[in-house]
């Protein structure tokens, strides 16, 4: 008979030999462990707050809305830029040349303004041309038919090539052509585009102020909640610190509940602010095409709904962690 396999020795001429065990893993165990205790304590925390439903989604209102407010702006900003993406484009420096000029001079002078490389692309306009557009323009049609002569010089539509139309990077264009000697006026208005984006730099001001106001409010809800949870526990609590619960495994179950609700509030925030793109939608299509234009407002995107329910969830486990360190110091078992 076979001796069993639990038998803890073999001999081995005549000396014993310890059996082959299979070496411990105490570091495998402990993380078994602590992820064990984690999973539960996270189950635990939903249990309580389901408990509690009332008072739950008032808390996660309070944090979907402080975070939906930023969010809204900084959606705002980013359909603004989109509505404005190509309008650089659109800045032109007219370039008036001097009288009496022919066309093959003129024509020499687009090329020659054209090879800059800071110069995207100069288109020349004819005096024929500048009427006849002046003509549709102005509606005086038939009182520049009287005109014997055409008054208008030859002109030349100059475009700042890319990274060349910021409104100092035309000035110097701008500077550099007043200095050709065939060259009358050069006009330029590149007003609106530094009050364009001093427009979207306040914008992008106010979205960063008031996302840090309202994350101090998300983090001053979700702290006051725990420390309301943390009173109404406080038999447990004492009872848990008596027989050697110390304050990490104390606060763990407040944490998790502090990530809750911030996980939660983030995903609420996303629904209003992509509820609130929905509803505007409609209007500003409409707006949109009463101008000509085609277009159409973007509503919240992935990232950005990442973005809120991870930083949600975040600013939950920080109020809860600092509320919870704060107040559990302050309990302790009585004998």
């Amino acid at each position: 008979m076979q001796p069993p396999e639990s038998t803890p020795e073999i001999r081995a001429e005549g000396r014993p030999v310890p059996a082959r065990t299979a070496p411990p893993r105490p570091l495998q165990a402990a993380l078994s462990t602590w992820l064990e205790r984690h999973a539960q304590t996270m189950v635990g925390s939903v249990g309580r707050l389901l408990r509690q439903p009332f008072a739950t989604v008032l808390t996660v209102a309070v944090i979907g809305i402080a975070l939906a407010l930023p969010t809204c702006l900084h959606l705002i900003i980013a359909n603004g830029r989109s509505l404005t993406t190509g309008l650089e484009d659109t800045v032109q420096i007219s370039v008036y040349l001097r009288q009496p000029m022919t066309a093959e001079d003129a024509r020499k002078l687009a090329l020659t303004i054209d090879a800059r490389d800071d110069v995207a692309g100069a288109r020349l306009v004819t005096p024929e041309e500048g009427l006849r557009e002046f003509e549709s323009l102005s509606g005086f049609g038939e009182a520049l038919k009287a005109l014997q002569d055409n008054p208008l010089p030859y002109a030349v539509v100059v475009r700042p090539a890319q990274y060349f139309d910021t409104p100092e990077a035309v000035e110097t264009l701008t500077a550099d052509l007043r200095t050709m000697p065939q060259i009358e006026l050069v006009q330029v208005d590149t007003e609106w585009v530094r009050r364009l984006q001093a427009i979207l730099a306040a914008l992008r001001r106010v979205v960063e102020i008031t996302a840090g106001l309202l994350g101090l409010g998300v983090l001053a809800v979700v702290g006051n909640t725990i420390r309301l949870d943390i009173n109404g526990r406080r038999e447990e609590i004492e009872v848990t610190k008596l027989v050697g619960g110390d304050d990490s495994f104390v606060r763990r179950p407040f944490l998790y509940s502090g990530l809750w609700y911030g996980l939660l509030g983030g995903i609420f925030a996303a629904g209003i602010a992509a509820a609130a793109t929905s509803a505007m939608e409609a209007p500003v299509a409409q707006l949109a095409a009463l101008y000509g234009s085609t277009f159409r407002l973007a509503g919240i995107d992935s990232d950005t709904v990442l973005a809120l329910i991870g930083g949600g969830a975040l600013l939950g486990w920080l109020g809860s962690w600092v509320s919870a360190a704060y107040h559990l110091r302050r309990i302790e078992p009585r004998a």
